[in-house]
């Protein structure tokens, strides 16, 4: 089976500022330049893809190369168009006494735990369904690690709270029947809403799942907190059946680095390799050095992208 860097689905994550925006980017380069109609999606708020095309992009999708298109998502519009979008099903399912206060509580839920989670979720979900009737390839560059994760359990946990609710319903429906004496089903347009709501997550859960569509990618540095972060984020999310078999170490030190602070860093970098090499034997390493200039043309990002062409193997840069 091929690596989870060259699925047709790649989510990349890792730590803030190991270089997830530059590895997704040129993952998506170098698909588009196999032929691949490509679409490159950014939900990191730091939105860095911008910066490396160099022009604006925004929530619609915007073709920066020949076969290569861009779309950032903004949580904060994703997070209002969500909850717009749960007070419009209300509506037209409570009294018109309560409508108001519905719309008072949900505009608290806006703020509260998981509903940026649950907004970007649904939004990736719908890009994802949407989009893959037009693109080969869907990368998607991600929030820092805590962040991620909870992204990606979200099917799973959201699953189980929906399985409550919707069990609750059928009781309820089940005892106002009985009440009526008449045997008949009742309509309840709530049960209709979650169980829309619970075959989408189902959906999600199939397409995260599905190895050969889909893949994650995290990205570290030869560092103590990355590695450290990057170990618990693969424990998580393997704990929810996600496997992640890919790993791309950036900002990899050259052996001929020059001057006395370059070598003493090389020497710390090296039981950082060491670790990383013992503690992911299952999984595709990529080694990327690190580039004496920033990665913000298309040439930089191919010549990145070369080093993401073979794995599990370490020579010195």
């Amino acid at each position: 089976m091929e690596a989870n860097i060259d699925k047709p689905i790649v989510f990349v994550g890792g730590k803030g500022g190991v270089g997830k925006s530059t590895t997704a980017a040129s993952l998506a380069c170098r698909a588009a330049g196999e032929g691949k109609k490509t679409l490159l999606v950014s939900t990191d708020p730091a939105h860095n893809l911008g910066d490396i095309f160099g022009r604006k992009i925004g929530g619609e999708i915007v073709e920066v190369a020949d076969r290569l298109s861009v779309l950032e998502v903004d949580s904060a519009v994703e997070t209002d168009r969500y909850i717009k979008g749960v007070k419009d099903n209300l509506s037209g399912l409570v009294k018109s006494s309560l409508v108001e206060e519905v719309n008072r509580q949900m505009d608290l839920a806006k703020a509260s735990p998981g509903a940026e989670e649950a907004a970007l979720f649904d939004r990736i979900v719908t890009i994802i369904i949407e989009e893959q009737a037009h693109f080969e390839r869907i990368i998607f560059d991600t929030a820092p690690t805590g962040h991620t994760v909870r992204l990606l359990t979200l099917p799973e946990l959201m699953g189980v709270w929906m399985d409550g609710m919707l069990e609750k319903r059928r009781k309820t429906n089940k005892n106002y029947s009985q009440l009526l004496n008449d045997g008949e089903p009742v309509e309840d347009p709530i049960f209709e809403v979650l169980s829309e709501r619970r075959n989408k997550f189902d959906q999600a859960r199939k397409i995260l799942l599905d190895n050969a569509v889909t893949g994650f990618v995290f990205v570290l540095n030869p560092e103590k907190l990355a590695i450290e972060e990057t170990k618990k984020a693969i424990s998580q999310l393997e704990r929810f059946d996600i496997d992640i078999d890919s790993l791309v170490v950036n900002k990899v030190l050259p052996k001929n680095a020059d001057g006395e602070f370059l070598a003493r860093r090389k020497q710390i970098e090296k039981p950082y390799i060491n670790e990383i090499k013992q503690s992911f034997m299952d999984k595709h390493i990529h080694y990327v050095p690190f580039f004496t200039e920033d990665i913000t043309t298309f040439s930089q990002l191919k010549k990145y992208g070369k080093f993401l062409e073979g794995s599990n193997i370490f020579m010195e840069l």
